[in-house]
């Protein structure tokens, strides 16, 4: 339970809606503490993100001096209780990643890895000691974190990961490689999640847990990057979040302390449901690059004079425009009724794949259709919709493919698992 839950009631508001996009008045369904949450984020955006972006996306740069002014926005383990976390609601959490990925989906990637998959990772899978000790300098973002899971040849099949933790001497000793994660050259711990057989968690003391695979199950553990035998190395020449990291880890005996490992939640089941936080985001942050790439698009045509007329008076251009943002306000809808579900507890699986897979999809098709109204311009960084549109690239793959939420929908309706 959340401690703004006073604020969860929506009242009446007379306020102007602040975006054109906005035809539903959604924010009239919108509290007081959401409201000033929105406005506070896309303030930060306006003054640190949007003179600058186009820099930082042109020469793959992530600004680091950004994060500590993120921390103090309070965007690190935002909706996490206690340890000097915001305690905010999922839904506040949720407008401030619309907000934040309008300016730019890889620098929304930067709270969503910090906040919704290593803090996450700590606050719902960690004893209370490495609460304590990681998870305050975390919100600060005094120490920044990554999230160890995806492997070179295990993606979207988690359980076929080949890192190792095994049990050697009164240390865990881990072995392996992860690919693409984000911030992890740059971070001071890692969670990374390794398979672990039962008999050296009971060697360890660690309770194994029910159900076990092959007689091993996948287990969380807390690194620190300095560690010998870590290294992280940042995945360079990319076409899509270019003012954000991801990296190859390289894990070479890395010997840790007993305590390392991550008690609570052993199996698949500790990941996912760190992702499922991320992907509650995502629904939401995917969003904001759709209202921002319809904004410019509009703001374009308004000005660009074709025939002796504004572009915008045109009825081809103005079908598309309504045609986006219905779509959009649609998508807003389906993340707000999330929010809702999550900050009253009812939230299920499927309802996050459901958004992450809905709004994904319109987003980048918002986006990329937006470029069109800008034409030839529509390259150029002097515009946001073509990058918002590459950044969403990678937004639609990752946290589970398109694929992998049809799927995980369709095994809702019918009860059957089509993944094997």
């Amino acid at each position: 339970m959340t401690t703004h839950l006073a604020d969860q009631t929506a009242k009446p508001t007379t306020t102007t809606p602040k975006h054109v996009t906005d035809l539903m008045n959604i924010e009239g369904l919108l509290t007081p503490g959401e409201i000033e949450v929105r406005d506070r984020i896309a303030a930060f955006v306006d003054r640190r993100i949007r003179p600058n972006i186009a820099e930082w996306y042109d020469n793959a740069v992530l600004p680091r001096e950004l994060l500590p002014e993120m921390a103090a926005e309070g965007l690190f383990g935002m909706h996490i209780e206690g340890y000097g976390c915001g305690g905010r609601t999922a839904t506040e959490y949720g407008i401030a990643m619309q907000e934040l990925e309008a300016g730019d989906s890889g620098l929304r990637t930067v709270v969503s890895v910090q906040g919704s998959l290593a803090m996450t990772a700590i606050a719902k899978h960690g004893s209370e000691e490495q609460k304590q000790t990681w998870l305050p300098g975390m919100a600060k973002g005094e120490i920044i974190g990554c999230f160890g899971l995806t492997e070179p040849t295990a993606g979207s099949d988690p359980a076929s990961m080949g890192t190792r933790a095994t049990w050697e001497n009164g240390e865990w000793v881990l072995n392996g490689e992860k690919r693409w994660i984000g911030l992890a050259n740059i971070a001071d711990v890692a969670i990374i999640w390794a398979k672990v057989s039962d008999e050296d968690a009971r060697a360890a003391g660690v309770l194994a847990g029910p159900g076990s695979d092959n007689g091993e199950k996948v287990r969380g553990f807390i690194v620190p990057t300095g560690t010998d035998g870590f290294h992280a190395e940042a995945i360079t020449q990319k076409l899509s979040m270019r003012a954000s990291i991801q990296c190859e880890i390289h894990m070479d005996n890395v010997r840790l302390d007993g305590d390392a490992i991550l008690p609570k939640n052993p199996g698949l089941k500790g990941p996912f449901m760190c992702l499922n936080e991320a992907r509650f985001g995502i629904a939401w942050g995917a969003l904001g690059a759709a209202r921002d790439s319809i904004e410019a698009a509009i703001e374009y045509s308004s000005t660009r004079m074709q025939f002796d007329r504004p572009l915008s008076s045109f009825q081809l251009t103005q079908k598309k425009l309504a045609d986006m943002t219905v779509e959009l306000n649609k998508g807003q809808l389906l993340a707000l009724q999330l929010g809702r579900a999550h900050d009253a507890g009812t939230l299920e699986n499927h309802q996050i794949s459901v958004g992450k897979l809905a709004n994904c999809r319109t987003a980048i098709e918002i986006c990329r259709e937006a470029r069109t109204i800008l034409g030839g311009n529509g390259i150029s960084l002097d515009y946001s919709p073509l990058r918002h549109a590459n950044n969403l690239e990678s937004v639609r793959t990752y946290e589970g493919t398109d694929e992998v939420h049809t799927l995980i929908i369709g095994q809702k309706l019918t009860g059957e698992s089509a993944f094997r």
